[in-house]
């Protein structure tokens, strides 16, 4: 409640003032201000309710324009997401003020009943509730039975409490059903797009070269072969280097799109293989009593490829472990490490490319690396979306 109070006393002033000054220049500046503002107490809220409740609300603003003042202005005042963040926070007082009032009451009532006998120990205390008064063991022992069902329903009360403060936010804090499937949709083509940019450019920058080196070996030493055999041999076996060294490439391109092994024998084999490849000791375990969708096995298969190669590459750590387990919240992979941490999610970084793998599907990718280690990731991918 402290944190709604605080917010409202903000708004309450800041809204006003910026929206009067706004007919001339210096409210404009003070609007988008204020806009910002509450846009970062909304974050925050998020965070808070992720730790306090373990409901995880992804941010769900539209795309932010590249340039231009103008657009920045109608990409903050045209998304639906700012008002009802600014509704979120300005409802936190008075929803704060409800639930303070019926936890205070109901658990004052089921103090009273269930330690009845201790006030009348003590004769400190005669109680009347409605029409029967308590001033006896008898009395007091049966009030401390009521105090006991009432001490479960009180429980079962504050519990539905938090649940329904969680949903209301869950309803202005994330985005619609429409909103979040545009934006899942928006980063599966925007990793789709990413992922084939990378293959282009591994085609270019490897097996096409190799191979073009290869024709023009292949090509002199036919030219030589009459004349110089010597020298066309050498040419034809640096052709035949550059071939295999182009195979194995490819081979490697192959793997980054979709391995062989993944198909074949499932995500046991797969992460296995990745963690024999591995510069340091890396324990795998897999304990999946059917074989998920491809869908799943492929962005956990990759989760954990390229976490493994940022920790080889950023770390410093000496083992690692993962563990793919199945619950009802669908596949979890855990990567850890003992390395010096400091991982962030970047916009652009490889972290954020998993993200957007995972949200494809409505995953979720959580990432735990305070500075000086350990760090998981955590990837909660659902098998049915």
């Amino acid at each position: 409640m402290a944190f709604g109070f605080g917010w409202y006393l903000v708004l309450a002033f800041a809204v006003p003032i910026s929206l009067t000054l706004s007919i001339v220049w210096v409210g404009v500046p003070l609007a988008m201000a204020t806009v910002l503002v509450w846009r970062g107490g909304a974050m925050l809220e998020r965070r808070v309710l992720r730790v306090a409740f373990g409901i995880t609300i992804a941010d769900p603003y539209r795309g932010r324009p590249e340039r231009g003042l103008g657009a920045h202005i109608r990409w903050l005042m045209s998304d639906p997401a700012t008002w009802k963040d600014l509704g979120y926070l300005l409802m936190l007082v008075p929803l704060g003020l409800v639930e303070a009032a019926v936890s205070i009451f109901l658990w004052a009532v089921t103090t009273v009943l269930l330690f009845a006998p201790v006030w009348l120990a003590l004769q400190e205390w005669g109680g009347v509730y409605s029409d029967i008064v308590i001033d006896d063991v008898l009395g007091a022992c049966v009030a401390s039975v009521f105090g006991a069902g009432a001490l479960v329903l009180t429980a079962y009360l504050v519990r539905g409490m938090a649940w329904l403060h969680g949903t209301l936010a869950v309803v202005l804090l994330g985005g619609s059903e429409e909103e979040r499937l545009r934006a899942s949709r928006a980063r599966g083509i925007d990793a789709a797009e990413a992922e084939r940019r990378r293959i282009e450019r591994d085609l270019h920058d490897g097996a096409q070269q190799r191979l073009l080196s290869v024709a023009v070996d292949l090509g002199r030493a036919q030219a030589k072969f009459d004349h110089e055999p010597e020298e066309a041999r050498m040419l034809i076996a640096q052709a035949h280097a550059g071939t295999k060294s182009a195979i194995a490439e490819l081979r490697n391109l192959a793997r980054g799109i979709h391995p062989a092994i993944l198909s074949d024998r499932g995500l046991d084999a797969a992460l296995s293989g990745l963690a024999a490849r591995a510069p340091i000791r890396v324990d795998v375990s897999v304990e999946l009593v059917e074989r998920p969708p491809a869908a799943v096995e492929s962005i956990a298969y990759f989760i954990v490829a390229e976490t493994l190669a940022n920790m080889a590459k950023h770390s410093a750590a000496t083992e690692a472990a993962v563990t793919v387990v199945r619950d009802y919240r669908g596949v979890v992979v855990d990567v850890w490490d003992n390395g010096i941490g400091g991982a962030v999610v970047s916009p652009g970084g490889g972290l954020a490319g998993l993200a957007d793998r995972a949200a494809t599907i409505d995953g979720v990718l959580v990432l735990h690396s305070p500075i000086g280690g350990p760090t998981l990731v955590r990837a909660e991918l659902p098998c049915e979306w």
